[in-house]
């Protein structure tokens, strides 16, 4: 129990500041700048979309109806694809909690796996996969076919950027606020507390030596954590407490990058829904972007780790093992976010009050709205 409050403590202030600058981006940026330069097939849409992607602090289950809503309305079957890898591995929220636990070095490499696998997995679906271009045909009958395997996750488009050019300076804040502190948090405050809660698990109940024999053998390692987080579902923020403790049971820095990626990335939802709304062939090269992608970048940590170049579990240590108190802060911190998920995860659903991130012409698809 004391891992996890420690745990907590370390990121409470920084997802608190993650989450509002997610929703300032959410209030400030209109919606109809991610899909007008993503229609065309080629490299320049889908860099715009991975670029698009990686700031925004979209959970593994809530980017599949954001990215089908972004094919839809015209982007290249590429420029999907590329949002769909690079925007579940990261987010403003998950690179600040990266960096306050993981230290800096991850919190810069995480981002930058993300950009590389995104445009190699969407310039290869617009090489191979030649139906690139137009919109989907039949959509809604493909998201609704499989809305059960995502149903906990909202749409997470909203007609907030329709009319934001209208809104005053003080109603983008009070929306960057609404959609930060309650809607996001009812998006991915589940998932990071399963995180939370499965590290600390983790830390008390598995033995030190657990994972010693996997200990200089970084390519078994990378295999163990891709066979456990492609099927799983886990947020780019829960992911990080996860890993953490997967290293400091023994498992290499690189294993962890690869569970950063591959968890937040793939699950069988996203797996199902891309094999049916864009292909067998899209679904393979999206699969095959990450888990490559997320091999050759954590093979690249643990060379950097095992040759002294850099030392990634330095952090680690110093934040997990750390017996001091939480500053007044961090306490602060803490009991905000327990008020705030509280709110979001279960006073709101108690008074049937949970917000559906819709589309106006998706809501009837995708979720059941309240007034």
């Amino acid at each position: 129990m004391e891992e996890i409050i420690h745990i907590i403590n370390e990121m409470s202030p920084y997802l608190l500041l993650g989450f509002l600058l997610a929703g300032l981006m959410h209030a400030f940026i209109p919606q109809q700048y991610y899909s007008k330069y993503l229609a065309k097939p080629n490299f320049r849409s889908v860099l715009y979309a991975t670029l698009f992607g990686i700031p925004l602090p979209l959970c593994s289950c809530g980017v599949i109806p954001t990215a089908m809503s972004l094919r839809k309305e015209g982007a290249s079957k590429g420029a999907a694809t590329s949002f769909l890898i690079a925007t579940p591995q990261t987010g403003v929220d998950s690179i600040i909690a990266t960096s306050s636990l993981m230290g800096v070095a991850y919190a810069i490499i995480r981002p930058i796996a993300a950009l590389i696998t995104a445009l190699f997995g969407g310039t290869l679906v617009n090489k191979l996969d030649k139906d690139s271009q137009g919109k989907i045909a039949d959509s809604h009958e493909h998201e609704h076919e499989h809305e059960h395997e995502h149903e906990e996750c909202c749409c997470h488009h909203e007609d907030h950027h329709t009319d934001n050019h209208k809104a005053t300076f003080g109603q983008k804040i009070k929306s960057a606020l609404q959609y930060g502190y309650v809607e996001m948090m009812e998006d991915i405050g589940k998932w990071l507390i399963i995180g939370l809660v499965v590290a600390g698990l983790i830390t008390v109940f598995v033995p030190a030596e657990a994972f010693k024999v996997f200990e200089g053998n970084t390519f078994l390692s990378m295999l163990l954590v891709l066979a456990i987080a492609v099927p799983m579902y886990v947020c780019a923020t829960g992911s990080i407490p996860i890993a953490v403790a997967l290293i400091m049971k023994g498992l290499t820095p690189g294993a962890g990058l690869v569970l950063l990626m591959a968890g937040p990335a793939c699950n069988m939802a996203s797996m199902l829904v891309v094999k049916k709304v864009m292909g067998t062939k899209t679904l393979i090269i999206y699969l095959a972007s990450i888990i490559i992608g997320s091999i050759l970048f954590g093979m690249a940590i643990d060379f950097m780790q095992f040759n002294g170049i850099i030392d990634f579990t330095a952090n680690l240590v110093s934040s997990t093992h750390c017996k001091e108190g939480g500053t007044w802060i961090e306490w602060t911190s803490t009991a905000i976010l327990f008020i705030l998920l509280l709110n979001a995860l279960v006073i709101n659903r108690l008074r049937g009050k949970e917000h559906c991130h819709c589309h106006e012409h998706e809501q009837e698809h995708c979720c059941h709205c309240h007034d």
